[in-house]
């Protein structure tokens, strides 16, 4: 359930009514909006009943939350919210782009790949250092050496980066260097993965399943949320259907819809979705008409000896065009980039 506040509510009436719950055995999450202040009780149904919340100072009313996900839905955060990584947000006015390989392959391609995706106007370096990869015999990424690079990278091009975590033995290790942990696909469902993600104070980018629906998607969000770490950005990378020709079939209806049942900042992976360079740009490009916040674009200086996902990775060239469409379509939607 969800406490609304009056308005005029004192700062002493709102920690009140928080010491009550948990003296119910409740956890406890709190959101200050601009008008209202929220307080979300979550916790098992017999602890909720019985509680004389409306009786308490400063309580305008009770709300149950009907949605399984309880704190990345709407009911709990009118709102948006605005996800800070050091100088940038995502989910407010301008448009993050994040770029880079899909795998780090050596220092040269890295740091390459890193000034050229900066000048033309990326602001996050994505690129994995544990690479989750279907067959065993598939390169499988530089790991800690690869992270080093990242860092390098970072050093010398002063782009933030974004890199996936896999599992809870090397999630300390790939925290220490990254900037954003992504999870993706194949773990957005690895629940012990997700609580131990909720414990860093990291920013925390939510892949997607191939086969999630929308509603497991969120519950995924909630697991993070929930457990203490509230600055998740979902990320949209398509899903499996019956359709052959594309790698898979990018969701787009996803984002509306998503923007209406939470209040989370959604960007769109066109890369992963489409699976072929050629038509990462048009869906790029309806990714943010459909009010993406972000997008996450795979960039290779040598696509064709690429070791990851060279089919799917934009040229330099290509990138650099990508962009220039992207800042005016951005400046058409009253957005900035």
């Amino acid at each position: 359930m969800i406490v609304v506040m009056q308005p005029a509510a004192e700062e002493a009436e709102v920690k009140g009514v928080c010491e009550y719950l948990e003296t119910a055995g409740l956890a406890v999450h709190l959101s200050q909006g601009v008008e209202r202040t929220i307080i979300g009780a979550i916790g098992e149904r017999a602890k909720l009943s019985g509680l004389a919340l409306e009786a308490l100072p400063g309580v305008e009313k009770v709300v149950a939350i009907l949605a399984p996900y309880k704190l990345v839905g709407r009911a709990f955060r009118a709102e948006d919210t605005v996800v800070g990584i050091g100088p940038l947000t995502v989910g407010g006015r301008t448009i993050q782009v994040m770029a880079g390989p899909c795998a780090v392959e050596d220092r040269e391609q890295l740091i390459e790949t890193a000034h050229l995706v900066k000048e033309a106007g990326a602001t996050i370096l994505r690129g994995g250092a544990f690479k989750p990869r279907t067959s065993p015999y598939a390169f499988q990424g530089l790991e800690a050496k690869g992270l080093e690079y990242l860092a390098e990278a970072r050093e010398a091009t002063g782009l933030l980066i974004v890199t996936e975590v896999m599992d809870a033995h090397t999630l300390p290790l790939v925290a220490r260097y990254a900037d954003i942990l992504q999870i993706g696909a194949r773990n957005m469902q690895n629940f012990f993965l997700l609580r131990e993600v909720a414990q860093i104070d990291k920013p925390v980018v939510l892949k997607r399943g191939p086969s999630a629906t929308i509603e497991e998607w969120l519950l995924s969000a909630e697991y993070i949320v929930s457990g203490g770490n509230p600055r998740v950005i979902l990320c949209e990378r398509g899903i499996r259907t019956f359709e052959t020709y594309t790698r898979n079939t990018l969701d787009l209806t996803a984002v509306p819809v998503v923007k209406h049942l939470s209040h989370l900042p959604v960007i769109v992976d066109p890369s992963h979705g489409i699976g072929k360079w050629r038509y990462v740009p048009p869906m790029a490009r309806a990714a943010l008409a459909a009010g993406a916040d972000g997008l996450l674009v795979e960039v290779h200086p040598r696509p064709a000896a690429a070791l990851c996902d060279g089919p799917q990775s934009l040229t330099p060239d290509n990138f650099r065009a990508l962009m220039a469409e992207l800042k005016g379509l951005a400046a058409f939607l009253g957005r900035d980039m």
